[in-house]
């Protein structure tokens, strides 16, 4: 094995035997390229275009120039089309320079502020009243105080007279003739009431205050009662209201750039102005602060207060990161960050502790918002009720878009002044975009793909992406690449000279350029092929299997294309398949279809053609994954059998379906020896005898005279 090993693994070989003299279903596609929205440089799988549209935007952007924008998207037909036969595919959004999401902070206001206060001595020791009267001596000796509404009376416990005639009055009775016994239990009971808060000196002074803060408190009155001589009416004062405003959580989209902003305001008739369908806003309902719950929803930015769009709900919301309906857990607060972008080995990094159950936005819950509740659902400290968000709806705001340069023009006029996707002498960072993107798929542990289009790339302008991405594919070995040679109206010189660059067996080219329908804007488009090439291979690998060519009357029709750049003679079509591009042409009473199925590879061998190296990434991600149990089994006979029962009826249904005359699979002692067993390694050897397709059909006539014998 040429390759070093130090990591444990499965590693398959190949050994071409079937060069010439001279003369298991798709697991799904990966499309990288720009969006109208959406989170840029994250494979993100979508499985209907539905969902592409949801998380990465519809094709064009309405108003004026709609027609040219299409043409920033070409990401959006080739979902379309591939997702038509398909059930995943998974996407890379490009956007290049300085971008990011939106965000919006969702706060609490509370009102807080200093207590309503009375001045000391509102009551004082009888020797102020009367001289030397001392208090519970003589007839009616009393004295009440009233505060808001609530008498606390005072009497002696036996005073001249006899005691009021108004018994109903509750009495503090006191054995003692000390004003200070009579005020140690006034405080308690005022306490008790809750209407104010009492301080005594213990000698002479007593001060009320408002139990809660604002000025609210400033409505208690104290009347210091009758029977005395200091019979007053008081009403606290000093109360003050403040308004506090606490970030609650910062709702943050999951699209980057300024299209998910909400640029809607509520105008006359609670109608959303200058809104947008790819726009949101969010609104917090149903605040239950003895619950301590709340409602979040997620409306779309052009509805109306009286006729709500309402695309996510939340209920009962909580604050407390212990509840199962922690607002982090039921609406999630991941994200990725690219590290090393530009590097050799770009790589994200994932923050967060839940997963992101939204479509649009995450969550990041601010620190004095946590523990608002205790494990029982109780609120922890009164001060924290305040965490809560308030009831209102607000829009996001922030989000910038990346620098990807777009074609003006298409239609009729594609030129090489309107390179697609980038212009990678303008545009550096664009480059590294893709260059990330492509370095990241690179990872087949993370990303299980069979195959990769770049719509809007073309070799002859972006030849050093395209290099990465045939690279990417030799290096995973598992993947195969969909690749356009020229610009829209390039000759056919040029798309020759291009392929007969390229040398691999890993990569496909396809010419020339198709034009679609697009009911969204009404008109036919003109389009790349690897826009329409990748759903042309689903097709095939649902009718049939990935061992079979997708080209021809039966597998290789493009059923939504109108006509082609130009229409290929059979000379034009001898030309480009002798340099290994794959013709797309027109037949009558058929339409437009693929009619090649070669590879770059420019050696002739079994794996010149796509349905071999098709067959060969199938049958590597059927071992590669069935088989990755028995790493670090010990290496014995037991367990080369096990790889045998798994690896053998999987090529002989291949077998059965088609795709090989013949094969057969050793492991044993034979390629186990000691000095193998012991490197910790097993090996095995697997022999294919590829079906091949029948390109060409040559029937001789034979012309015999009138009684001439039929040969036998």
């Amino acid at each position: 094995m040429a390759e070093k090993i130090v990591s444990p693994g499965v590693f398959t070989n190949e050994v071409d035997q079937s060069f010439l003299p001279a003369g298991v279903q798709a697991i799904g596609a990966a499309v990288i390229g720009p969006t109208q929205k959406g989170p840029a440089g994250i494979p993100t799988i979508v499985s209907s275009y539905s969902e592409f549209v949801n998380i990465f935007g519809a094709k064009f952007t309405s108003g004026s120039g709609a027609v040219e924008n299409s043409y920033k998207y070409l990401t959006n037909y080739a979902a379309q089309e591939y997702l038509k036969y398909a059930d995943t595919l998974t996407v890379v959004r490009i956007m290049a320079g300085t971008y990011g999401p939106a965000t919006s902070v969702v706060s609490a206001s509370t009102s807080t502020g200093l207590v309503a206060a009375f001045a000391d001595n509102l009551l004082i020791t009888s020797s102020s009243v009367g001289g030397a009267h001392v208090f519970g001596t003589e007839t009616d000796d009393e004295f009440q105080i009233t505060v808001a509404g609530t008498e606390f009376r005072f009497i002696a416990a036996n005073p001249l007279g006899g005691l009021p005639a108004n018994t109903s009055t509750t009495f503090y009775h006191n054995t003692g003739s000390d004003t200070a016994d009579y005020l140690d239990q006034l405080v308690p009971a005022i306490n008790t009431a809750a209407i104010g808060v009492a301080a005594y000196d213990g000698a002479t002074h007593i001060s009320i205050t408002a139990s809660s803060a604002g000025t609210d408190g400033n409505t208690i009155s104290i009347d210091t009662g009758s029977g005395t001589t200091f019979s007053d009416i008081v009403t606290l004062a000093g109360g003050t209201n403040t308004t506090t405003t606490k970030n609650v959580f910062t709702l943050t989209t999951l699209a980057d750039g300024a299209d998910q902003n909400s640029d809607g305001s509520e105008g006359v008739n609670n109608v959303l102005t200058n809104g947008s369908d790819n726009n949101i806003r969010w609104e917090v309902s149903s605040v239950n602060n003895a619950k301590g719950t709340f409602n979040l929803l997620l409306r779309r930015g052009d509805d109306t207060i009286k006729r709500k769009a309402i695309i996510e709900q939340y209920v009962n919301l909580s604050l407390d990161p212990n509840s199962t309906d922690y607002i982090s857990r039921r609406i999630g607060d991941q994200f990725n960050t690219l590290r090393d972008s530009g590097g050799n080995d770009p790589f994200l990094q994932l923050t967060g502790d839940f997963v992101n159950r939204s479509k649009y936005v995450r969550v990041t819950v601010h620190e004095n918002t946590y523990n608002y509740l205790d494990s029982n659902g109780n609120i922890r400290d009164a001060s924290l009720s305040g965490s809560l968000p308030s009831l209102g709806s607000g829009s996001f705001s922030g989000g910038s878009n990346g620098n990807v340069k777009h074609p003006q023009k298409f239609y009729s006029e594609i030129s090489d002044n309107n390179v697609q996707g980038y212009d990678p002498d303008a545009d550096v960072s664009g480059s590294t975009a893709y260059s990330d993107a492509i370095k990241l798929l690179k990872n087949q542990d993370e990303y299980d793909i069979n195959l990769i289009t770049v719509p809007g790339l073309v070799d002859d302008k972006h030849g050093t992406t395209i290099g990465e991405l045939v690279q990417m594919c030799e290096d995973r070995s598992d993947c195969f690449a969909i690749i356009d040679p020229i610009l829209y109206d390039g000759g056919i010189s040029s798309a020759v000279a291009k392929a007969e660059a390229r040398d691999s067996n890993y990569a496909a080219m396809y010419w020339p350029w198709v034009k679609i329908p697009d009911t969204d804007l009404g008109r036919n488009v003109w389009v790349p092929a690897s826009t329409v090439i990748p759903s042309v291979y689903a097709f095939n690998d649902r009718v049939a299997a990935p061992w079979f060519a997708p080209a021809g009357l039966n597998r290789g029709g493009i059923d939504i294309a109108v006509q082609t750049e130009r229409k290929l003679t059979h000379a034009n079509r001898d030309t480009l398949y002798e340099s290994n591009v794959n013709p797309i042409a027109t037949f009558p009473n058929a339409g437009v279809t693929v009619f090649g199925q070669k590879t770059l590879q420019k050696k002739s061998s079994a794996l010149d053609r796509v349905n071999v190296r098709r067959l060969l990434i199938a049958a590597k991600k059927f071992i590669a994954s069935t088989t990755k149990f028995l790493i670090f089994e010990n290496n014995t006979a037991a367990t080369r059998n096990r790889f045998l029962s798994i690896v053998n009826p999987y090529f002989e249904n291949v077998q059965q379906r088609q795709g090989l005359y013949a094969f057969k699979v050793v492991m044993d002692e034979s390629n186990n020896t000691p000095d193998v067993i012991d490197r910790n390694t097993m090996v095995g050897q697997i022999f294919l005898q590829p079906a091949k397709a029948a390109e060409f059909i040559i029937i001789d006539f034979n012309i015999l005279p009138t009684g001439a014998a039929f040969p036998e």
